[in-house]
């Protein structure tokens, strides 16, 4: 367990913000943590979990020992009846998890093609795209405690996961922000296998296409290519992804803002509330293209905030602060951001 001290953060979050680490450990088995847990020097230290470094903004050095999460491996754990069980490292690419089962013939992650980030990142951020979210696959994952060093198994209903949100993000009672870190994550697809073609933009290219009844590695390239379409490529323009969450309102909200904005993008929600798209009130305000410093609203897609050469951190707060309360001043409703603010 080697350990990296005066490391540049750089290269390792995909805003290719500055930053130091005084301490980095790679952490490439589960072993690793227990290792780190049970050293003399880093066992009381404060942790930060590293993975992909794709929804996080570093507006500071990092005091923190860093875990930089590089565990490998991805698996077929069990093909039952109803469904494939798929195992991956927390290290492994999101994105390559996604390629190598439709490659292997498991269908069920297509929509959630290209998305940045790791594995392990995965679970807590609850990612989601195009009519699917993490949990709607999730099986279970294992962790180990940073105090204990305690490995442990979870459940979908110990993950408590939510709209971009889990377990590992929550604090206070029962909360494991902080506490813990995630080294393996197995996923359900479900068999027979059901497409996900609600979402709009498919629907379209089914329309655009004549393809009434696409197949997986179909939907998987369709995804690939909105999402080029519409989002920055982390390794040519900096950038963290949608930068805030949609907010939801109830309907009565929703009917006041329409009554001010007919044209305001919404999707009605199952539980009768309904989604507003974040893009569009950003744009709404007048913000795409803009910039503070190197921070700038991307010009294609206003939900993504892009680093246009030297930016800082604090730019890009500054810049993610002016929005929320241009929003809130013209629509009332305040924007939360996706990624972790550092």
């Amino acid at each position: 367990m080697p350990l990296e001290r005066d490391v540049n953060l750089k290269p390792y979050n995909s805003f290719g913000l500055p930053a130091m680490a005084e301490r980095l450990v790679r952490i490439r088995e589960e072993a690793d943590v227990r290792r780190v847990v049970d050293h003399p020097e880093l066992g009381r230290a404060p942790k930060f979990v590293l993975g992909g470094g794709s929804n996080l903004v570093l507006t500071r050095d990092v005091q923190a020992v860093v875990l930089k999460m590089e565990i490998p491996g991805i698996r077929l754990l069990e093909e039952r009846a109803d469904a494939w069980i798929i195992e991956a490292g927390a290290g492994v690419a999101w994105h390559e998890l996604v390629a190598w089962t439709i490659e292997q013939g498991y269908p069920g992650l297509e929509n959630l093609a290209l998305i940045p980030g790791t594995v392990g990142a995965a679970p807590v951020q609850n990612i989601g795209a195009y009519g699917i979210e993490l949990k709607d696959r999730f099986e279970s994952l294992d962790a180990v405690d940073l105090v204990t060093g305690r490995s442990a198994f979870l459940p979908a209903a110990v993950c408590r996961f939510g709209y971009r949100d889990s377990v590992f993000k929550q604090e206070g009672f029962g909360g494991l922000a902080g506490k813990s870190v995630i080294t393996r994550v197995r996923l359900r697809l479900p068999r027979p296998w059901v497409p996900a073609l609600d979402y709009l933009d498919l629907q379209r290219r089914m329309a655009e296409t004549g393809i009434a009844a696409p197949d997986a590695r179909q939907i998987f390239d369709w995804v690939c290519e909105i999402r080029r379409a519409k989002l920055p490529d982390p390794a040519k323009i900096g950038n963290a992804g949608s930068f805030f969450k949609n907010p939801v309102v109830s309907e009565e909200q929703c009917r006041d803002i329409i009554g001010r904005d007919p044209g305001i993008v919404h999707y009605p929600m199952p539980d009768g509330t309904i989604k507003l798209a974040a893009g569009w009130l950003i744009d709404a305000c007048g913000w795409k293209g803009k910039s503070v410093g190197g921070a700038a609203v991307y010009e294609r897609q206003a939900l993504v905030l892009v680093n246009r050469g030297e930016a800082r951190g604090a730019e890009v707060v500054t810049l993610a602060r002016a929005i929320q309360e241009s929003v809130y001043g013209r629509f009332g409703i305040r924007l939360e951001p996706e990624p972790i603010l550092l």
